[in-house]
């Protein structure tokens, strides 16, 4: 029987102990790569937040380098357009990152006047804050941000989409 030559063993010795990085789904680097096309910056450059407070919301998003002066700039741009939209109840961007109708987005569109969408500066980009005092607009931001945080990975989705029960019915076939 042969001898294995002792360049492979070292070679498998060497890699015995290294894991791959972890893989992502088809449906989050999609959202990756859109994202970055719709807001004009890399979704690997920039983190996202998106909180429930008591009369609302808010979008967090700012670069992970708060010193690239020109990605705050494009967010704080992209904030302020959507910002502008929301309050117009287009919401035709989140649809094409996510390449769907984002849940929660037809009730707040229904009740746009009823919802209130300022964009304020934040270092490194910027957040919009949304707020109602209508119950039923209330369930649909509420409802608008959790899957936002899921789809994105964001903090308080655990980053694991698989966790969040809904996802298998928003993006089916992608676990």
């Amino acid at each position: 029987m042969p001898r294995p030559c002792l360049p492979i063993l070292l070679l498998l010795a060497a890699c015995a102990g290294h894991q791959p990085p972890p893989s992502t789904d088809a449906a989050f680097a999609g959202v990756q790569a859109r994202g970055a096309v719709v807001m004009g910056v890399s979704q690997a450059t920039s983190r996202h937040v998106f909180e429930d407070l008591p009369d609302g919301g808010r979008i967090l998003y700012v670069m992970v380098d708060a010193g690239d002066t020109a990605g705050a700039a494009m967010i704080r741009q992209h904030l302020a357009h959507i910002a502008e939209r929301f309050a117009a109840g287009d919401f035709s961007d989140p649809a094409r990152v996510h390449a769907m109708a984002v849940p929660g987005t037809e009730v707040m569109a229904a009740r746009r006047e009823r919802i209130r969408y300022a964009m304020q500066e934040r270092p490194g980009g910027g957040e919009v804050r949304i707020t109602t005092t209508d119950p039923e607009a209330l369930v649909a931001v509420r409802e608008f941000l959790a899957f936002q945080r899921s789809d994105h990975r964001a903090p308080g989705s655990e980053s694991a989409p698989a966790m969040d029960p809904d996802h298998a019915r928003h993006h089916p076939g992608t676990r």
